[in-house]
């Protein structure tokens, strides 16, 4: 690619926020193919991220919520109820927490490695 045809990042951040539904009124005209495609992978990529940590944190609530409770529990609570090995999927699952989970996660066990 020569210098006339490098990527313009404000270009290809117009052309994102026009995939993100923003008004596209605003994309300059003069977008190359390799701008747009770029765009287009990084939207791709930030909503399959996004999918993938949404996930992640439904599955952390599904564990969380062992069970149906007369009175809303603590966080407290919740973690007296889990299993070992329940405990030890939410380690993995630590980022996709709630911050109150992850709190009390970090009071009981610590902050999981490679958080």
């Amino acid at each position: 690619m020569s210098e006339t045809e490098q990527l313009r990042p404000e270009v290809v951040d117009a052309i994102v926020a026009v995939l993100k539904g923003a008004d596209p009124s605003g994309l300059p005209p003069s977008a190359t193919k390799e701008e747009k495609d770029a765009a287009k992978d990084r939207y791709l990529s930030e909503f399959v991220a996004e999918r993938s940590k949404r996930d992640r944190q439904t599955r952390a609530w599904e564990l969380l919520l062992t069970r149906s409770y007369d009175e809303p529990p603590t966080w407290q609570r919740l973690f007296d109820d889990l299993s070992p090995d329940v405990v030890a999927e939410l380690g993995e699952l630590y980022d996709a927490l709630p911050a109150g989970a992850q709190e009390e996660y970090a009071r009981r066990y610590g902050v999981p490695s490679g958080v």
